[in-house]
């Protein structure tokens, strides 16, 4: 019986061992064959159409070499600042006739959009070529970034869903639930805007965290409604009162209210191309998909002599060497590294973090303090730069935000659970504890602070508020008491946070490279650029993906352990 049990063993242990070799080997050569691929059509046609299909590639912080798969089709990973910089490429390149840029589908997030959004308005204006739009299911972020176009045409089919319908924020509260389980969320915060645990601890949203998403959306639909007012030429009145109305329905209603300028099928789109591009037939027009053309026209040059190093702060900030976020450690490390590097002679912080650990964003602050005594250092704010996010940037000479981006939110938490009454009353568990001391058992999770160790963790929230208001007031120059009047939790989107002195200018990544090449008395165009951390490999992705990290979840995987938070209670996905 002995030796059954060892070979079943042997045997599960074999097929475990053989899976997990597959699964390696399978992704691996599905990557090598898009990257073979990839690479194969690099060869671009002399002239033609620049196809921009929204849905065929997502926009990332970084370029990811591992493409990610979505029903069946291969999605390739384009950096933004490749993005951007292949449209500066574009618009001085004979062999591009014109842009045609399709929305529906979109993968890529809101101030991604924004940037790719300013790029195509300025290869417009730089190029004198056309860019044409082509939608068939609109959404509100869809549209916004269609309306950038000269023409924007529609389908005529009926039936597509449009979704052209504003702004929203959706939360979910838990505590009606916790109840029910008997699972008591003891919150300590300092912020009334703070309400990273209303989650756990309410059953509906605070006034004032109803106030500041409020203030947020509109906020973020002001950029949107302003700049398809201005590409249309309509007034922002009318727009809102066409979405308001629910006017934009079908088809014909964007030609109505002059949101698009013709109706087409498949077959007449095809032949407003062929026109466009000077050619006899469809058949004649040739196409240079985005992504190919990103792999062919853009260059980094990593062997310059000077180069400025970009380092994304991008994910959730953690503590260790967590290689899948912000983490404390290794990010000290290559920050560190970056400072000893003497090619280097500026740095851009791109920032795109709702925060997290109020440890990690202290080490990886004192180092990026380090940093900036010694080379230029600049930020810029992608999605979120918000609580840790802004506690490790605002020190840096100058912050660029794009306008949608989530910023501020200066202030902290903790959150412990009690679980005693769901072991004794809902699981029927009676748990039992010795200590050394008085408090020994404290963050057991087995039964209730008493006051004085609720007034011990606050002291630590308070300890953490304080340093948190000495490190805005420091880095932007404003007294203690102005950053604890806009500070309190609060979310500010970039335009807003801009007019607090949160931040300096409304601008993106290049921007930010512009700014720091001149601050190292050099151009960009002459100067390298070279990007750390470096974007993990297939191994270490699946490696991740076998140990089942998932950054989504990491707000909630905090509350496990007792620590002091900075960070937003969310992160928002608008369509």
């Amino acid at each position: 019986m002995k030796d059954f049990w060892k070979m079943l063993l042997a045997v599960i242990c074999g097929m475990l061992i053989f899976g997990f070799i597959s699964l390696f080997i399978t992704i691996s050569a599905l990557n090598a064959s898009v990257s073979a691929a990839e690479g194969a059509k690099t060869v671009l046609p002399r002239s033609g159409v620049l196809a921009i299909d929204m849905s065929a590639f997502k926009i990332d912080e970084q370029k990811n070499p591992v493409s990610t798969y979505e029903s069946g089709v291969v999605i390739p990973s384009v950096g933004i600042l490749q993005a951007t910089r292949a449209l500066k490429i574009a618009a001085n390149d004979p062999g591009v006739k014109l842009i045609f840029l399709k929305t529906d589908g979109n993968l890529s997030s809101m101030a991604s959009l924004e940037e790719f959004r300013k790029a195509l308005d300025n290869f417009r204006q730089v190029s004198g070529k056309p860019v044409i739009s082509y939608i068939e299911s609109p959404t509100t972020g869809g549209y916004w970034l269609a309306s950038v176009a000269d023409k924007v045409y529609m389908t005529e089919y009926q039936g597509g869903l449009i979704t052209m319908n504003g702004i929203s924020v959706r939360s979910v509260f838990m505590k009606d639930m916790l109840d029910r389980l008997g699972v008591n969320m003891q919150l300590i915060r300092h912020g009334k805007y703070k309400s990273a645990g209303e989650m756990f601890t309410r059953s509906s949203s605070s006034p004032e965290n109803t106030h500041q998403y409020q203030e947020m959306v509109n906020s973020m639909w002001a950029t949107m409604r302003a700049d398809i007012a201005v590409s249309r030429g309509i007034s922002e009145k009318a727009l809102d009162a066409a979405i308001n109305n629910l006017s934009l329905c079908l088809p014909e209603d964007f030609l109505k209210e002059n949101l698009a300028d013709e109706l087409f099928t498949r077959e007449e789109l095809k032949e407003k191309l062929a026109d466009l591009s000077v050619v006899d037939s469809y058949k004649e027009v040739q196409f240079m998909r985005f992504s190919d053309y990103v792999t062919a026209r853009v260059l980094t040059n990593f062997k310059s002599k000077e180069k400025i190093a970009i380092i994304y702060a991008n994910g959730s900030i953690v503590d260790g060497r967590d290689i899948n976020n912000i983490s404390g450690d290794r990010f000290a490390s290559i920050i560190d590294k970056v400072r000893a590097d003497s090619t280097v002679k500026a740095v851009v912080l791109r920032v795109n973090s709702p925060g997290g650990s109020a440890l990690a964003s202290e080490k990886i602050k004192h180092e990026l303090d380090l940093l900036g005594a010694e080379k230029p250092l600049v930020a810029s704010y992608g999605d979120y730069a918000a609580s840790g996010g802004y506690w490790i940037s605002n020190n840096c000479s100058k912050i660029y935000t794009d306008a949608v981006c989530l910023t501020g939110s200066i202030g902290v938490f903790g959150m412990v659970p009690d679980f005693s009454k769901t072991t004794k009353k809902v699981l029927g568990i009676n748990v039992s504890s010795v200590s050394s001391n008085k408090h020994g058992d404290m963050f057991s999770l087995m039964r209730p602070f008493d006051s004085d160790e609720y007034n011990y963790m606050l002291r630590s929230i308070e300890g953490a508020y304080e340093r948190f208001l000495d490190v805005v007031s420091d880095g932007r120059g404003m007294s203690k008491e102005r950053v604890d009047e806009i500070g309190q939790g609060r979310v500010w989107t970039g335009a807003d946070a801009l007019k607090i002195n949160l931040t300096d200018e409304i601008g993106g990544l290049t921007d930010a490279l512009n700014y720091a090449a001149l601050a190292a008395g050099s151009s960009l165009d002459a100067m390298g650029i070279a990007e750390y951390p470096k974007p993990l490999s297939t191994w270490e992705q699946i490696m991740q993906m076998i140990s089942g990290t998932d950054p989504e979840s990491d707000f909630v995987k905090s509350i496990s352990k007792p620590q002091v938070i900075a960070r937003m209670p969310y992160e928002i996905t608008i369509l």
